[in-house]
Order: C-alpha cells, then structure tokens, then sequence
C-alpha cells in the first residue's frame, strides 16, 4: 500500500493533499452551523450546498480541456492559492446582511475545486505510472478520506465552539497555501500543448470516452451509486434522532464510516491489481447495499456502528475500482477532461439523490426512502456485471 510514497513526487502531492482536505472538512459543520447563527434559517443554511455543487454541473467539462491542455502542476497551484484567496472572503461575515458573502466564497472555493480535482487526477498516472504505484497511489488517498472524515468534522466543531468561526477560516487558508507549496516543490513539467479550440477540444474528449467501453459503462454505473448513496446520507441525520437517540449517536456512525474507509484503502490495495473490475464492483456494491439496509434497519447502536464500517469498507472499494480503473484505461492526454465528465456526473447525482432522498422520505415515508435506494444500488451492481466489459481486467498486475 505504501509503494507510491516511495516516489517523492507523489509524497508532496499526498502531503499537500492531505493539509488541504483536512482545512476543507474542518469546516463541514462549522459552515452550515455560522450561517444557522447568522439567520436561523434552514432554507439558508440549505443553500451552502447549493452554493457548493454549482460550479461542478456548469464548469466540469470545461476544467477537463485546462487539464489536459495547460501544465497540470501550475493549473493546481493555481488552484490552491484562487481557493485560499476565496475563503478569507467568509470573515467578513459577520452579520446576517453579509451572508451573501459566504455563498460567493463557497461558489469561489468549490470553483478553484472543479479546476483542481481532473488536473490531479490526471497528474497522478504521470507521476506514479498504472501499475500498482497507481493502486498504491489512490490507496493511500482513500486513506486519507477515511481519516480526515473521521477526525475533521468533530475536531471542526469543537475548534469553532472555544476558538471561533475566523480561527477555522484561517486554518483553511493556510492548509490551501501549504498544498500550493507542497506542488510547487514537484518537478517541473512539460507543458500540454495549449489550444484555443475548448469546443473542439471537448469534442475530442468527448470521443475518446465513446472508444471506451469501460469508460461508457463506469459513468452511468458511478452516477447511479452516488445519487442512490447521497440520498442515504442526506436522511442519515433524521434517521439518527429518530431511532438512534440524536446527535451524539450520528457522531459516532460518521466516525464508523471513517473507520470504515480506512479499512476500505487496505483491502482495496490487495485486491485491485488482482480481481476484474466488473466483479470488484458489483461485490463492493451489493455489499453497501446490504450493509445501508442494515444501518436504516437497527434501533441501536450494536447493530448501526458495525454497519457504517461495512458501508465505509465497500464504498471506499467501490470508489477506488471506478478511478483506478478509469485511469488505466484513459490516454492521459485526454484524462484531464474525461475525469471533470465524471466528476460533473458525479455533482449531479448527489445534488439528485440529496433532493430525492428526503422528498421521498417526506411523502411517502423513511424505511420506503431507504428500501428504494438500496434496490437502486444493487441493481446497478448487477447491470455493471452485465454491461462492463469482459476484457476491463487490472491492466497491471502485480
């Protein structure tokens, strides 16, 4: 699992990554709690997600041609120091008649986000290779998930309610000026060739992603989990007042879907290289479909800890076989852009399946919410059986 740390390039990357990401989940609570403060209003505070997924769905594609055509280093570092500039903007809200504030930094944030997240993914491939340094390599990432989502969010609120909401902010700052420097410590690249033909240039993505079977088969397969996945996670809270006892209980499932993901990036690593990504899938799949049955089944936490371990292990399985198999199997000059077509799908579907999920829920009822949902999930598992390609097999073994 630890093979890509060998390479230092990918240390810095990692380093910067990890620094990052934790500033950025410090602040998943503390966001919606400072704009709940500010106003009182859920329908305010509901709007920080909104505000979040925007970019995604409108600048995704476009992302995917500056990945693949401008230096791929500079467009991070870049990245890095546009988000850094765009969350000091949140300490000047103070007051409810500045809150618009908050909403133009997170639209600017999750902006610097969009170019960031295809350029990385890109880049990784060139650094560590696609034999196990790259299984190694998103591994390690999906590690790091796990940790940050377990320690960020309560070390988040817990830093808000002694030190403040501007403590927090520069703490988010600082983490993105360390990643930028972290990136420009890596080696110099070549630059991609730049173009000024963005329709053409997505055109041509555009193509490369039809000539691939796996790569046609895992963006409707990936979208349908995540979509099924986020309206799960959207009734988690409810669920959790309802039949776990509150808040403290939610807390303690979140930290076992952390526990979770970094078992997940163990097994992951010894089974990606080795198992067909068809079977890989539709196992890790079935297995979170059973396992959120399971979490919105129990009425304790006997029953609901052990289950959020299961849904982190086989969701962080499932995510980490959908990328590394795509990286394989994408020419990295066009990785760039068919990464930012995965993830605007990706920010589609959770923006759906958050609406989805409580709609639903409220009109028909919660156990019909989860029941659907996770019908959903296993039926996109065995339509990945059916429609991935036979040949989609781990194109390095090692």
């Amino acid at each position: 699992m630890l093979e890509a740390l060998k390479v230092r390039d990918f240390r810095l990357l990692w380093t910067g990554r990890t620094v990052s990401l934790l500033g950025s989940w410090l602040l998943v609570i503390a966001i919606p709690a400072h704009v709940y403060a500010l106003t009182g209003s859920l329908l305010a505070t509901g709007l920080t997600l909104v505000a979040e997924y925007l970019p995604p769905l409108l600048l995704g594609p476009f992302a995917g041609v500056v990945a693949d055509r401008w230096d791929r280093r500079r467009v991070m570092i870049i990245a890095d120091l546009f988000r850094a500039a765009a969350v000091t903007l949140m300490l000047f809200a103070t007051a409810e008649h500045s809150l618009w504030l908050v909403y133009v930094a997170l639209i600017a944030e999750s902006t610097g986000a969009v170019l960031f997240r295809p350029a990385a993914q890109a880049h990784i491939p060139a650094v560590v290779g696609t034999g196990g340094g790259l299984s190694s390599a998103n591994s390690l990432n999906a590690a790091v998930d796990g940790t940050v989502r377990l320690v960020a969010p309560p070390l988040g609120a817990v830093i808000l309610t002694f030190a403040g909401f501007q403590t927090l902010i520069w703490i988010d700052v600082a983490s993105y000026l360390v990643s930028a420097a972290a990136i420009a410590a890596t080696t110099r690249t070549t630059a991609q060739a730049v173009s000024k033909r963005v329709l053409a240039d997505l055109a041509a993505g555009w193509k490369v992603l039809r000539d691939l079977p796996i790569a046609m088969a895992l963006l409707p397969l990936t979208a349908v989990f995540l979509a099924a996945n986020a309206s799960l996670s959207a009734l988690l809270v409810p669920f959790g007042i309802r039949q776990l006892g509150g808040s403290e209980q939610i807390g303690l499932v979140v930290s076992a879907l952390g526990i979770g993901f970094l078992l997940g990036a163990v097994v992951i690593r010894r089974l990606v290289d080795r198992v067909q990504p068809r079977f890989l899938l539709a196992a890790s799949q079935l297995a979170t479909a059973v396992a959120f049955l399971l979490l919105f089944s129990s009425t304790s936490l006997v029953v609901a800890l052990p289950a959020g371990v299961a849904i982190g292990v086989f969701g962080s399985m499932t995510l980490v076989t959908s990328q590394t198999a795509l990286q394989r199997a994408v020419p990295n000059e066009a990785l760039g852009r068919i990464s930012a077509v995965f993830l605007t799908a990706e920010a589609l579907a959770t923006l759906i399946g958050a609406l989805a999920g409580p709609l639903l829920a409220q009109t028909v009822s919660l156990s019909a919410a989860v029941v659907v949902a996770c019908v959903v999930t296993a039926g996109g598992a065995l339509a990945g059986l059916a429609v991935m390609p036979r040949a989609a097999q781990a194109e390095c073994v090692v």
